[in-house]
């Protein structure tokens, strides 16, 4: 069992679907969604890490989706379409990934992966939150 280093981490959104911190030092948003997460839920997740993107500078994001699944297709074509463009013009350059554990959610990442690949993002997919966030602070 590995342990996250202490650093400064703000939480932005503490829900029961999901929780969003901010470690402003290492400018990185990470999300952890707590059950299979889609809709409003899902959109202000990432709309309000896109802000932290703009307001402060960060440009890394740590997704903790192992509690996931497949994200239904209008959240898929929204984050695809309206999100992701705007999180990359914000300076989105380093993606950590915890898969979900359910290979609906993991096929359902990879076609984001390649999308988001092609734009220059770098992504590293990892088996804990720890490991994600080592990486992220590494990069």
């Amino acid at each position: 069992m590995s342990t996250a280093p202490a650093i400064a981490r703000e939480t932005i959104i503490d829900k029961e679907a999901a929780t969003l911190y901010h470690y402003p030092e290492h400018k990185i948003v990470h999300h952890v969604f707590h059950k299979f997460i889609y809709g409003d839920d899902f959109r202000e997740v990432l709309t309000t890490g896109v802000e932290i993107f703009r307001k402060h500078g960060a440009n890394k994001w740590l997704s903790d989706d192992r509690l996931n699944s497949a994200i239904p297709t209008p959240d898929v074509e929204w984050s695809m379409q309206e999100w992701a463009p705007q999180a990359i013009a914000a300076g989105w350059k380093y993606w950590a990934v915890v898969m979900p554990d359910k290979i609906a959610g993991q096929l359902n990442m990879n076609r984001f992966f390649k999308r988001y690949i092609e734009t220059g993002l770098t992504i590293q997919v990892c088996s804990t939150p720890e490991e994600a966030l080592e990486w992220l602070m590494s990069v």
